[in-house]
Parts: C-alpha cells; structure tokens; sequence
C-alpha cells in the first residue's frame, strides 16, 4: 500500500526558495542562487523529476528571446520515455526570465535557437548535487530536510487538488493513473482547513461551532 506523500505548505515553499536565491553574498553565489532557484521551480511548479531537470538544455526553456509558454519535457529525458508538454507558471516564466537576463551569457543564450545545443553550461549537476543543494537549503529555511522528489510531491498535491487525477497524471508524466492517485488523500493542510471550518460551524456536524456556549 502507497503511502501519502510528504509535501511542503505555501509558508515553507516560499521559505525555501528564498533562501535558494541566495539575494546576498558574491556574484558567484548570486548567479548559483538563481541557478538553483529556478531548479527548485521546476520541480514545484512543473513538476519535473529531478533527473529530468538537470538534463533540460536551454532551447527546452528559452527560444528566440523570450521563456517558452509551455515546457516540452522531451522522450529522451523522461522517466517514461513519452514526451508531455507543461504550461509554464508565471513564477517559473518569471524565474527563467532571470536566468537569460541575470546568469546566461551570449554563448548560452545561442543554445536557444538549436535544439541540439548541449545542457545549459551552468547546469551541469548531478542528480546527486541537487539533492545536497535542497537539502541544504531546507535545513537553512524550515529545519528540516527536504528531497528533491517532495517539491514533485507538492506539485502533483496541489494540481491533483485543483484539476483532478487526470490532469495531474498527464502532467506528472504517469503511465498509469494508480501512481497518481496517492495525491488523492488529505494533506496536513487539508486537515487542518477541516478543523478550521468545523470550528466556524461551516462543516455540518449537528452540533454547535466549537468554542460556542449552549
């Protein structure tokens, strides 16, 4: 039996990635923080496996000027082996923007007019050093660690949410829909949103709002 995947909440996703961005320090760390800012996005926001991540090329992210509008994530570097396409988020539209503007040079940005151009020069990880890179970060922002795989995780959670299972199957990339369906149980959010709403009296229960006098 599947157990529910561990996910983060808005509050700690946004913790992480700030610390992520690493807003202060030196150039170096300043262009490595929006490197692994916009990795971490990829994952949150697109839901990418981390393995697929590091082999993206800059033609997959950036054509002719400007962020694509949806991601092709190629047969090639899928899990499956099937290609699926992803509309982009506006933060991740956002964070690649950065990327061109803030990290990529000219050599860089020439890898957006030819698919066969290599993985992105400053990209070149290990599944293994992203995984030391989030973690890290993690560690640093909510105290605790994190796997790459859990920003998938929140992804799949918060898409199955609010498209449903097949939505979030094709966006996941799942052959099967059983794989996707262990985003079908509560979260820790959508626990405590019940006891909210129970506490306002907004869950029928044939009893009065917790808190309330009889």
């Amino acid at each position: 039996m599947k157990t529910t995947p561990k996910t983060l909440n808005v509050t700690e996703c946004h913790q992480l990635l700030d610390v992520l961005l690493q807003k202060e320090g030196t150039e170096k760390k300043f262009h490595k923080g929006i490197r692994n800012y916009a990795m971490a996005v990829l994952m949150l926001d697109a839901g990418l496996r981390v393995g697929e991540v590091v082999q993206l090329r800059v033609h997959d992210l950036y054509q002719y000027g400007k962020p694509v509008l949806s991601l092709v994530v190629r047969a090639e570097i899928a899990k499956t082996k099937t290609e699926r396409t992803i509309p982009l988020s506006e933060r991740l539209y956002n964070a690649i923007t950065m990327l061109a503007e803030k990290s990529w040079d000219y050599r860089d940005l020439l890898g957006s007019t030819d698919p066969t151009c290599e993985t992105i020069p400053a990209w070149v990880l290990t599944t293994r050093q992203v995984e030391r890179i989030v973690r890290k970060a993690a560690m640093k922002s909510i105290g605790r660690p994190v796997h790459p795989h859990m920003l998938r995780h929140t992804f799949g959670t918060r898409i199955e949410r609010a498209a449903g299972i097949r939505t979030a199957q094709e966006l996941l990339g799942h052959e099967n829909v059983a794989s996707t369906q262990i985003y079908t149980h509560p979260n820790e959010d959508d626990k405590k949103r019940a006891i909210d709403q129970l506490g306002q009296g907004e869950i029928e229960t044939g009893l009065p709002p917790m808190g309330s006098s009889t």
